[in-house]
């Protein structure tokens, strides 16, 4: 059966806490729900786009701007319901990753819906419970960082990522490793340094980090492979893959040992499922980076992160990490010391809340054939 109707909604959701990375600090976040509806039947995904075009050239409202003009039209026209036509269709607009992923997930979920199975069972993963890390933004001081990394480490999270800039660094990775000598800990950069900044990001191998990631801006995969070369510690790709293209490039110049895959940022499952295989093919081992999602969004990914090659600890922390009151119900907890069990009912297994979603949201849209 075709399409019979999709509707998006733009959201707003505050933080907890505030939440700063080299790229500025954020109290709140801005992004986009997608349903599609088949027959009675639901599929949800989520659409990563922020408010701001500083992780990526994409904004919420340009998400929106795609999906409404582009890509809904395309679904409802060709009759486009199984994820892999969508995707090759969609292949024919340039960029916009994020936009068509949206969708893309939208579609995955109803797929396994009607099919009466968990997304991870479509997928083929191999695992029902994620190892789960979390991710520490930059504090007003490092000893308030190290005190929040000790509740993080007595919620049992299994790895710790810091986010570091040119001057919370080299004393931040110092302190943490002091207070926490044996814990999985590694730096993220969002590309704020640059070859000149070679000398400090070699000092970060002093304090036994399980990578650094994205330390200079995306384009620069070259440099990056200078940099390698030149540390002991792996580098990891986050905001450089945009796709499996440059996947491969980056592996095939030595750019970094580890990729972090969002399936948002490389534009749908489909590329994400061809980054992975290759990845894993070559012994590259993969993780899931998170983008702060709702839990609709964070489903997503739990399923995302049951394929074999994910190897670390994934940034997929506890709703209550980011949300007072997540959009779904019950919210996504630890289910262990550092683990979440990946939800076992059909789709993507989580129940959102039309209550919830209409009170966050600034502007929806309802769009049939």
């Amino acid at each position: 059966m075709p399409i019979d109707r999709i509707e998006i909604d733009l959201v707003k959701l505050p933080y907890v806490h505030f939440f700063e990375t080299s790229l500025g600090r954020s109290f709140d976040r801005m992004f986009s729900l997608i349903r599609v509806f088949e027959g009675g039947v639901v599929g949800w995904g989520e659409c990563v786009a922020e408010e701001a075009p500083l992780y990526s050239g994409e904004t919420a409202e340009t998400a929106w701007h795609l999906m409404k003009d582009f890509l809904v039209p395309l679904v409802l026209r060709k009759g486009l319901v199984e994820p892999q036509d969508y995707a090759r269709e969609a292949a024919v607009f340039r960029g916009n990753p994020m936009a068509k992923a949206g969708i893309e997930l939208a579609l995955w979920d109803l797929k396994a819906k009607k099919a009466g199975l968990p997304l991870h069972r479509i997928y083929g993963g191999v695992r029902e419970e994620i190892d789960a890390g979390v991710s520490c933004g930059i504090e007003d001081s490092v000893p308030e960082l190290v005190e929040a990394i000790g509740r993080y480490l007595d919620q049992g999270y299994k790895r710790i990522k810091i986010k570091i800039k040119p001057g919370w660094d080299v004393a931040a990775c110092a302190a943490v490793r002091g207070a926490f000598p044996d814990i999985m800990l590694q730096a993220d950069a969002n590309g704020a340094y640059g070859l000149s900044d070679m000398a400090t990001l070699k000092a970060l191998d002093a304090y036994d980090l399980l990578m650094v990631e994205q330390p200079f801006a995306p384009p620069d995969l070259w440099d990056h492979a200078k940099l390698q070369r030149e540390m002991k510690t792996a580098l990891c790709l986050d905001e450089s893959v945009e796709s499996f293209d440059t996947a491969r490039a980056a592996l095939e110049m030595g750019s970094c040992r580890i990729i972090n895959i969002k399936v948002g940022r490389v534009g749908g499952v489909v590329e994400m499922r061809r980054i992975h295989d290759f990845c894993e093919s070559r012994s590259v081992p993969v993780w899931c980076g998170g983008m702060l999602e709702s839990g609709i969004g964070r489903a997503h990914n739990l399923h995302i992160a049951t394929l074999p090659d994910f190897k670390y600890p994934n940034d997929l922390s506890a709703s209550r990490r980011y949300y007072a009151e997540d959009l779904i119900d019950p919210s996504i907890e630890l289910s262990g010391p550092g683990t979440i069990r990946v939800p076992d009912g059909p789709g993507i297994g989580v129940n959102p809340v039309e209550s919830r979603i209409a009170k966050a949201s600034l502007k929806k849209e309802v769009f049939k054939k």
